[in-house]
């Protein structure tokens, strides 16, 4: 990456960043850009802010935020159905255990 330490003359006060990238994520890049109908260079100027949220917050902590209250939520819900039904709750996790080994996300020894 290369940073300019000043504006250049002309540039409305907006610092260059240079960055260099495969070809198969420029690609990727630009049909993304060009879906959300934006410039490439506004859309990657989108990312970048993003990811320097002046709030503080990192860019994929809103992931992990969303993952961990999903948990919480199916713990409380299957702590609930279990008291009240422990053979709905054996089937319901045979349900998800063959749904998750389905889509590759959970393999026999994990399920062990």
């Amino acid at each position: 990456m290369t940073f300019c330490r000043r504006a250049p003359l002309g540039s409305n006060g907006m610092h260059r960043i240079s960055v260099r990238v495969d070809p198969a994520l420029y690609l990727r890049l630009q049909r993304r850009a060009g879906g959300a109908n934006l410039s490439l260079s506004d859309f990657v100027r989108s990312i970048l802010a993003e990811a320097a949220d002046p709030r503080g917050r990192y860019i994929y902590s809103s992931q992990d935020e969303l993952l961990a209250t999903g948990i919480q939520t199916l713990t409380l819900l299957a702590t609930a159905i279990g008291e009240r039904s422990p053979q709905v709750l054996e089937r319901g996790m045979r349900d998800a255990r063959a749904v998750l080994e389905q889509r590759g996300l959970l393999s026999a020894e994990q399920d062990q």
